[in-house]
């Protein structure tokens, strides 16, 4: 029989912390699964400035299609 426990935490160093009041109730054995909330840092993710010269380079709309 499974039993579910929903509580919020932080990652420390790689671990996750139990909260006191399920601590003597949650089995040594769990299953986990995390569900993150995204940040603002995770958001503002950037990508590195790209550029590609085409100048002289012919493109033909029918072989691209053919792809």
């Amino acid at each position: 029989m499974q039993q579910a426990f929903e509580f919020q935490t932080t990652v420390q160093d790689g671990f996750i912390r139990i909260p006191d009041i399920y601590a003597k109730i949650i089995p040594r054995k769990i299953k986990v699964i995390v569900l993150a909330d995204k940040t603002e840092k995770d958001e503002k993710t950037q990508f590195p400035y790209f550029a590609v010269d085409t100048a002289g380079y012919v493109f033909d709309r029918e072989e691209a299609n053919e792809r």
